[in-house]
């Protein structure tokens, strides 16, 4: 059985995609209501799930009346994709902000769950065992001539 963090994200990702604005508004107790579980469980899930890196911007309001509005960030179109992912990892990217992308990637249905799993397997800190900064520039250059050969 899945853990309640994915439950949860899944029910998050199904009506966040079923928005015509691509953005929703919760209340964090309503929903671990809804779970039952408690608050800090969907802060758990929003704070690592529905991060920027993966394309999410959230916003949050606490207190009565609080919510926490999450928003889905669409990756340009084709055309302009190259230069959107040049811009993004620039000359040296780091792990989490790599596979950030290469999710947000596979989400978009830019790379397969296939391409996507190769990805991250080769820009992993266990695979390119080098010193800071040159890891992160080599991952940045690795990135780079794949989603290259990739996008085309």
């Amino acid at each position: 059985m899945r853990n309640i963090s994915d439950i949860i994200e899944k029910y998050l990702k199904s009506i966040l995609h079923e928005s015509p604005e691509g953005a929703i508004e919760i209340q964090r107790n309503d929903l671990a209501d809804q779970f039952s579980c408690v608050p800090s469980q969907i802060n758990y899930v929003i704070s690592t799930r529905f991060t920027l890196e993966k394309g999410y911007l959230v916003e949050s309001k606490r207190g009565g009346g609080g919510y926490v509005r999450i928003r889905r960030i669409e990756l340009p179109g084709p055309t302009t994709l190259h230069t959107h992912l040049h811009q993004t990892i620039g000359d040296e990217i780091g792990q989490s902000a790599a596979e950030g992308l290469i999710y947000q990637l596979e989400e978009a249905r830019f790379l397969s769950s296939r391409e996507a799993a190769l990805m991250r397997a080769a820009v992993s800190r266990e695979i390119l065992m080098v010193k800071l900064p040159y890891r992160d520039q080599i991952r940045a250059r690795l990135m780079k001539a794949m989603l290259i050969s990739l996008l085309g």
